[in-house]
């Protein structure tokens, strides 16, 4: 996948279609693999195919004064901020930021494996790191 300075490149829109597949392949997997492992993922998927989002509930307003003082819960009003996994029609600022969140929830699942990221732009080798140790003898043995 090309870095998002190259953002340029992406003017056919099949290679845009193509990132959005392969993008959608890679929340599906990230799903079933927390799904397996029994995690919670930080950043919830919207699994679309090729037009799925993440959800970032950091992201939201702060309250105000006033909402603090009131007597509802905030954890009932908040509202998660989607960011779309794809490019097509979207902000490249926000489709970033989305694999961003994306690489911490596999983060989060090598972490919780016990196995260290590769870094925080490494999403297509964390993941590859994430099933090759999932798959391997030793981890399915435990």
């Amino acid at each position: 996948m090309l870095p998002f300075t190259k953002m340029s490149l992406f003017t056919d829109k099949k290679e845009v279609q193509r990132s959005a597949t392969a993008l959608g392949y890679i929340a599906h997997s990230v799903s079933l693999i927390a799904d397996y492992l029994e995690v919670p993922l930080r950043y919830p998927l919207r699994l679309c195919g090729s037009h799925s989002y993440i959800n970032d509930y950091a992201s939201t307003i702060e309250p105000t004064s006033s909402d603090l003082s009131s007597n509802t819960a905030l954890s009932t009003n908040t509202k998660p901020v989607e960011f779309p996994l794809s490019l097509e029609g979207q902000d490249t600022t926000r489709a970033a930021y989305a694999l961003f969140l994306l690489n911490k929830d596999i983060e989060q699942l090598l972490n919780f494996i016990g196995v260290k990221s590769l870094g925080p732009r490494q999403l297509l080798a964390n993941l590859k790191e994430l099933t090759r140790t999932i798959q391997s003898p030793d981890y399915i043995d435990t």
